[in-house]
């Protein structure tokens, strides 16, 4: 659970950075990870897609394009990395904070969040006011990182505390943004606890499919 003044602070600060520092750090491969989730998303034929704290909209330009007969709205509580989203060719962008929507209860047939909802106050709380808004049938999405299990376990948490901070440091000036991430992957349920919380929050058949070895992972349920 985050304090949600700290991460819309971080955030406003690395957004010129953004973009560019996630695909350094990941060396490329969160491209391969949206790519995968457009392709999920495409199969369920949505008319209505709602990404949530969509940050410089990279999520949301890949569904534009895998889902192009879609609305796609883009959302984020960060008006500086939505001004980024739209400059990148994001059709649809609101300032919104996804703990409290203004959108009507039913409203959309899919809902996405990448590397949004460990940012958020109160995860049971944002996966509730999710729920709200996806029409029964609809489904969810979540990307995030998750802590891989076995051998990779060791050398991935060490550079995660300490060479991604310093790295990401260089890169926006912002080696407290950075560390602050590390900290949240770390304390962010992952696995089959996520999908236990999916499922109290009232939704349906919350699966797992974990991406690059379990450094990340995609969860689906239906509303």
């Amino acid at each position: 659970m985050q304090d949600p003044k700290f991460v819309k602070d971080a955030f406003s600060k690395i957004a010129d950075r953004y973009v560019v520092t996630n695909h350094v750090l990941s060396l490329g491969t969160d491209i391969l990870w949206r790519k995968r989730v457009g392709s999920i998303v495409q199969d369920w034929k949505p008319k209505q897609i709602l990404d949530i704290a969509t940050g410089t909209g990279d999520l949301a330009l890949q569904l534009q394009k895998s889902c192009d007969d879609a609305e796609v709205i883009a959302s984020d509580f960060c008006p500086e990395m939505l001004a980024h989203a739209s400059r990148r060719g994001v059709k649809k962008t609101e300032v919104v904070d996804a703990m409290n929507m203004p959108f009507e209860d039913d409203s959309c047939d899919v809902l996405t969040v990448a590397f949004g909802l460990r940012n958020m106050a109160d995860y049971p709380a944002a996966l509730t006011e999710m729920r709200r808004v996806i029409r029964p049938g609809g489904h969810l999405l979540i990307l995030d990182f998750s802590t891989p299990e076995g051998i990779l376990r060791k050398p991935y948490v060490f550079y995660l505390n300490k060479i991604l901070p310093s790295i990401a440091g260089l890169l926006t000036k912002q080696k407290e943004a950075y560390s602050y991430l590390a900290g949240s992957i770390g304390d962010f349920p992952s696995g089959s606890a996520m999908c236990e919380l999916i499922g109290k929050q009232g939704f349906i058949e919350p699966r797992c499919e974990p991406l690059s070895g379990g450094i990340a992972s995609i969860y689906t349920a239906e509303a």
